[in-house]
């Protein structure tokens, strides 16, 4: 049986899991996707740390103690949250050693709240590396125009980053700048620029989803014909970005001092619209030095019956651009698309922090009551992630 996994590896695509809660980790299913399914990385977000804490029991324990110890509820969050993204650290931990550093990354976000306050974001991202404390991490910054600087001055304390959020050309253009000059001064400040890592998570499905929505309204036979491309198109145009800067004598000259380039890495990978195939944004998005972080709905349809067609993403340049101005000719404003995407992308996550603050509160409500005692499943869980160093 054909390994599609394998084939998506070696055309030079990253295989990252978009997803991570404590089952997962106590069940051992995170290593076998490790092992199995080629997963060689993990991206988070508040939405998943949310769903995690509301569907299981396995933080009773935890939040018992959090609660004996009066902490408030953002302490309480940071504490549940880097427990399992140190101890996912640890997993994936061989991928990072066999790659030489590039992947077996766990990336944990900033407070989406400190999205416009880069002085914020900053200081939170220090505390994150210091709190998990593994170098295979990776702490997400949002790519608003504020948190470009706070990439810039995170990257030069030596700390690795996930930019998220990136829905345009140019913003993404401005990452890749913030990105160079976090690693010229990190160099100027004496790190060692070979065990800091980036990507830049570039934003799929949720292209198309905005975008059809317009094209929809417009109604014209000619706008529901470019239904479905402009996330794809969108995605290859930031390669051909992509490709452009990391090819330049200012990058040059960083790579011979050791450093990584920041890969793009296509994240919202799974369809928004049933009829499209639920592939269509790992498919049409293979190209050398790219990273795909996906549900593992999109892994194991990927597995099943994916095509691997090679790069798909650097001969269609030309096409994409085609696309961009069909786009515009039947009315789509994409400059208003991207600024509405990025403004819903910060709320949304605002949204999912509270409700995570939220269910987290309830949660060392109960647990000071004596309602959600722990069980004795999540104690051996603990135990175990502390002799693996999870703890």
């Amino acid at each position: 049986m054909t390994d599609k996994l394998n084939e998506l590896t070696a055309a030079g695509v990253a295989v990252w899991l978009d997803d991570l809660s404590r089952v997962r980790l106590s069940s051992g299913g995170l290593d076998q996707l490790r092992r199995e399914k080629h997963v060689a990385g993990v991206t988070t977000n508040p939405t998943i740390f949310a769903k995690a804490l509301s569907d299981a029991d396995e933080y009773n324990w935890q939040l018992r103690d959090l609660a004996t110890r009066d902490v408030d509820v953002e302490e309480a969050v940071r504490m549940l949250t880097t427990y399992d993204v140190r101890w996912a650290c640890d997993v994936m931990r061989p991928s990072y050693d066999g790659s030489d550093g590039v992947d077996g990354r766990v990336s944990i976000e900033v407070d989406p709240r400190s999205a416009h306050d880069a002085d914020k974001t900053v200081a939170e991202a220090k505390a994150l590396w210091w709190l998990v404390d593994r170098p295979n991490l990776y702490i997400k910054i949002p790519a608003t125009e504020e948190g470009l600087s706070a990439i810039t001055d995170t990257l030069a304390e030596g700390i690795s980053v996930n930019v998220t959020l990136i829905f345009g050309l140019d913003r993404y253009s401005a990452v890749m700048e913030a990105f160079l000059a976090g690693l010229e001064q990190a160099k100027a400040n004496g790190h060692d620029l070979s065990k800091i890592g980036s990507v830049a998570s570039f934003f799929v499905s949720r292209v198309d989803a905005e975008v059809d929505k317009r094209l929809e309204k417009i109604g014209s036979d000619q706008a529901k014909s470019l239904r479905g491309k402009a996330a794809v198109a969108n995605a290859q145009l930031a390669y051909e970005r992509y490709t452009e800067v990391f090819a330049s004598d200012r990058w040059k000259a960083l790579a011979a001092a050791g450093a990584h380039p920041q890969r793009p890495l296509w994240a919202s990978t799974s369809t928004k619209n049933p009829d499209y195939k639920d592939t269509i944004y790992v498919e049409e998005l293979i190209a050398p030095g790219t990273v795909n972080t996906m549900p593992e709905s999109v892994v194991n349809a990927y597995a099943d019956h994916a095509e691997t067609r090679g790069d798909t993403v650097t001969g269609a340049y030309d096409a994409a651009r085609k696309v961009f101005a069909d786009l515009e000719s039947v009315g789509v404003d994409l400059a208003d698309v991207i600024a509405t995407l990025e403004r819903e992308g910060v709320e949304k996550f605002e949204v999912s922090w509270q409700e995570l603050l939220d269910g987290v509160t309830k949660s060392l409500k109960a647990a000071a009551q004596g309602t959600g005692a722990p069980n004795k499943a999540a104690k051996g869980n603990a135990k175990a992630a502390d002799k693996a160093g999870g703890a």
